[in-house]
């Protein structure tokens, strides 16, 4: 269902965040992210005037992750940015993601380790987008989304789909799940004593989050 008409406006900023997951031929899984600003003007910054149709932000930032979603690597680049190299300068702190891993409280480490003038802003903002489009790339491919267990853990058909009891689509009271998931069809959602659930609760600091 679209959005409403909106009322008579002018572009003033376009910022594109896009992410794609690669299998890799030695078994290893990338995901790369590109965040770009772009003004259908020309920009007066600091460090001098950016012409029209060129980026403000041209940011990418790739992982290489294992089928359990820990990250054996991690490179960032500034293709556009600002302040040019004084820019690119923190790219190579984002190695520090190297040895943690997406469903396990990855945000806050990511953060942590690169809070304030440790990294760039934009680059750490897209470490937040990495889990779900992680676990968008191994549905169906790494672990089955129709069948119990959790992503990047064996099979469990005693526990429910892990995408269940995540979104307002796939509450267990919900039609979606009659149809489709009818095992688990008013099922009471995954308590905090389950593994699962906790992983996504100490990701986001502030209760369950969607996945």
């Amino acid at each position: 269902m679209p959005l409403s008409p909106p009322v008579s406006r002018q572009l003033r900023h376009r910022r594109a965040i896009r992410m794609e997951a690669f299998e890799r031929d030695d078994g290893l899984w990338d995901i790369e992210a590109c965040l770009t600003d772009e003004k259908p003007r020309d920009v007066k910054l600091a460090s001098g005037v950016r012409p029209q149709g060129l980026p403000i932000h041209e940011l990418w930032l790739r992982i290489t992750i294992d089928r359990t979603f820990a990250i054996v690597d991690a490179e960032a680049a500034s293709d556009w940015a600002p302040y040019g190299q004084l820019c690119s300068a923190s790219n190579p702190a984002y190695g520090a993601l190297i040895g943690l891993n997406l469903i396990q409280n990855f945000r806050r480490e990511s953060s942590r380790l690169l809070a304030g003038t440790t990294g760039c802003t934009h680059l750490t903002e897209l470490c937040a987008v990495l889990p779900t489009a992680a676990i968008q790339a191994f549905a169906g491919e790494v672990w089955n989304t129709e069948k119990g267990g959790a992503p990047g853990k064996s099979t469990d058909t005693d526990k429910s789909p892990f995408q269940l009891g995540r979104c307002n689509a796939l509450r267990f009271d919900g039609e979606a799940v009659r149809q489709h998931y009818p095992r688990w069809f008013g099922h009471a959602p995954r308590s905090a004593s389950d593994g699962t659930a906790r992983i996504v609760e100490k990701d986001s600091g502030q209760g369950r989050e969607r996945t």
